[in-house]
């Protein structure tokens, strides 16, 4: 039963008794792992651009940008940089007072590499009284980790990854969120020289964001001559989850309130839903590179946006002809071999239909989101996997997958797993649109059953935690996808600080 105090808490959140029993029987039946039709690959869903096709689809997407169209880049950045120095905190609050594994070895030895460094030497300068070098003589290395990590100092450790400084140049040392600024210059120009880019930010962190934008916008719109329209939102609590006991009950604080926990980066296809742009480029704030290696990826991202244009033109063009109820069955025919070769979309059902059926079908099918998603080639780098899936309808469509959503113990599907020729490196350009120029509502294409349920702890309770569906995975499982193979040199994240010293960082 909900107390009072119970109704009044989700009164302030937004979230439905409803939507609250709904998140409770979840942890009781938990989720179905997906059905594998087959692991995406080239030739069989993953598209493989040959010379031609770049001068194609580049020339689609120029054109495209020269016409009248709201171009967003939207960037997932709320994420806290401490796990980025777990290793780095170990240390911290060890028992040796010098480097005692590789990984913190390599990091004092190659300190003077970090984009970081003149700014740390600073804070070791002040707060005791030697820089860096006088302090790693003195055997001081947790006073400069201390400066590092914690208020007293850089504050990195509980600091986002978009204000790190990632990056040296000539001009100043840059953050991920000015790379992102960058990027969004060299691909995702209007025709009236605007640049639109949407970050989604923790609460704590937004002045932090808002002040480094003020900062330095006016410098990269000088350097690129364009006009910057940046703006923020908050994962909203709307979709945060109720955390439950092991027997499946509300987890309460000692205060008696439901503990809600955040439901995941799939809680922001809502924040997604809200942005107004008829293209709308995604990834993930740590995946940037400096300047001198951006060629790759700012020509497969004017390159999967091409693609992405191409396949809106057909698709709109189909449905104005399905609407129109003017077309032959051969016509019918081309389209179901367009869904089939380039949207992945399969149906074993398909010859019981009759003409009209099909017709509906085929407009359920076409008159959805559609996104572009780039794929690298799979060299062992943890990340969800391109597959060939059945959806709930018995249909087959292309979808992202997490190992969370495969059922370990068909080794069929976890050989498949295993075997994926390719992973999604978070490189998506989205349709938001329909043929009509009427935005989807994305809330509607999103598949309920692929969260997942996760075990955590509070207050040295046990708690079950409930995941929403991934935005790249089931927030999007019923929209039109397509795979394009995109080089791995377009997928550099940084997972813990000593990836900065990889060559492609530096």
């Amino acid at each position: 039963m909900l107390t009072d105090q119970d109704l009044q808490q989700l009164k302030s959140k937004g979230i439905s008794e409803e939507k609250l029993n709904a998140q409770l029987a979840s942890f009781e039946k938990g989720f179905p792992f997906l059905k594998l039709y087959a692991p995406a690959s080239a030739g069989q869903g993953i598209h493989i651009l040959n010379d031609e096709d770049k001068k194609t689809f580049l020339k689609t997407w120029d054109k495209y940008l020269n016409s009248e169209h709201k171009i967003v880049k939207f960037v997932p950045a709320s994420g806290a940089a401490s796990r980025m120095f777990k290793d780095l905190f170990e240390f911290l609050d060890g028992v040796d007072e010098e480097p005692n594994n590789e990984f913190t070895k390599l990091f004092f030895s190659e300190i003077k590499k970090f984009a970081f460094y003149d700014d740390l030497n600073k804070a070791c300068s002040a707060n005791e009284q030697n820089d860096i070098d006088g302090l790693i003589k003195q055997g001081k290395y947790k006073a400069i980790i201390d400066n590092l990590l914690n208020s007293k100092g850089l504050n990195y450790g509980k600091l986002p990854k978009g204000l790190l400084k990632f990056h040296k140049y000539e001009d100043g040392n840059r953050t991920p969120l000015e790379e992102h600024l960058v990027e969004g210059a060299l691909y995702a120009k209007a025709n009236n020289n605007e640049v639109n880019i949407h970050f989604t930010v923790s609460p704590e962190h937004r002045p932090l964001f808002q002040e480094l934008v003020l900062a330095v916008s006016a410098k990269y719109e000088t350097k690129f001559n364009v006009k910057y329209n940046i703006t923020f939102s908050e994962q909203k609590s709307s979709t945060d989850t109720a955390a439950a006991t092991m027997d499946n009950q509300p987890f309460r604080t000692a205060d008696g309130k439901i503990l809600f926990r955040p439901g995941g980066h799939g809680a922001l296809i809502e924040n997604l839903n809200e942005i107004d742009g008829d293209v709308i480029f995604i990834k993930n704030i740590d995946n940037v590179v400096p300047d001198r290696l951006k060629s790759d990826t700012v020509e497969y991202k004017k390159l999967i946006a091409g693609v992405l244009t191409d396949m809106q033109i057909k698709i709109f063009q189909y449905m104005e002809m399905l609407e129109s109820g003017e077309y032959t069955h051969a016509q019918l025919e081309g389209i179901i071999r367009f869904m089939r070769d380039d949207l992945g979309i399969r149906n074993p059902e398909l010859k019981k239909l009759e003409d009209a059926d099909l017709v509906i079908y085929m407009k359920k099918k076409l008159n959805r989101p559609i996104r572009v998603c780039g794929m690298v080639k799979n060299v062992g780098e943890p990340g969800g996997g391109p597959f060939l899936a059945y959806n709930t309808d018995g249909t087959i469509s292309l979808q992202i997958l997490e190992s969370s959503q495969i059922d370990k113990s068909n080794t069929e599907y976890v050989r498949m797993f295993k075997e994926g020729t390719h992973f999604n490196p978070v490189d998506l350009v989205c349709g938001i649109k329909d043929y009509k120029g009427n935005k989807f509502n994305l809330p509607d294409f999103v598949d309920p059953q692929t969260g997942f349920i996760s075990y955590k702890s509070k207050d040295g309770k046990e708690l079950k935690a409930l995941e929403l569906p991934g935005l790249w995975n089931g927030a999007m499982s019923d929209w039109n996808t397509i795979f394009v193979e995109v080089p791995l040199s377009t997928f550099n994240p940084v997972k813990t600080v000593n990836d900065l010293l990889r060559e492609q960082h530096q």
